[in-house]
């Protein structure tokens, strides 16, 4: 799988930590191994514009999605998963501070960041959460992939509670 992250926001993010629970989402979700993605991580002001660009919504955002093959997961055990062009992550670290800041189960910027990429992700891969049961849906996904991840890292305490909007 190729997975590039590039930070263009001057702040300092574990590049690592995201470049790996992408790649472990991505695995989990059943994504083909020659599958592409790229992660961007901008400052406030960049993540403003592309926020009134194309949500036409003001002010920065956490995390925006830009899918490019729109790939699915395999929907049965033995359907080999399509390869192509996942898309774009864009990620914002002055948000996800203030998230994990004011979450309910308090948590670091990059902590936030690590769900923000699932989230990401998943969004990429067609899911949304504009109705209550896609909701559901994608929220827990979201939460077994971030504590998988966690547990086989040895990371103990609670996950980060979602908080992207």
């Amino acid at each position: 799988m190729s997975i590039d992250v590039n930070n263009e926001s001057g702040t300092e993010v574990d590049e690592q930590a995201i470049l790996d629970i992408a790649r472990y989402a991505l695995t989990r979700m059943r994504i083909h191994p020659l599958s592409e993605l790229s992660v961007i991580v901008i400052d406030e002001d960049a993540m403003e514009q592309l926020h009134i660009q194309w949500m036409d919504l003001p002010g920065p955002t956490d995390v925006m999605s830009f899918p490019m093959d729109e790939l699915r997961p395999p929907t049965k055990d033995d359907e080999e998963p399509p390869q192509g062009l996942l898309g774009d992550i864009v990620l914002c670290p002055e948000v996800a501070k203030r998230q994990g800041e004011e979450a309910p189960t308090e948590h670091s910027m990059d902590e936030e960041l690590q769900l923000l990429t699932v989230h990401g992700v998943l969004h990429l891969l067609g899911y949304d959460h504009e109705e209550p049961d896609e909701k559901a849906e994608m929220f827990g996904l979201q939460a077994a992939i971030v504590d998988g991840w966690r547990g086989e890292r040895g990371i103990t305490g609670p996950s980060p509670a979602p908080t992207v909007s």
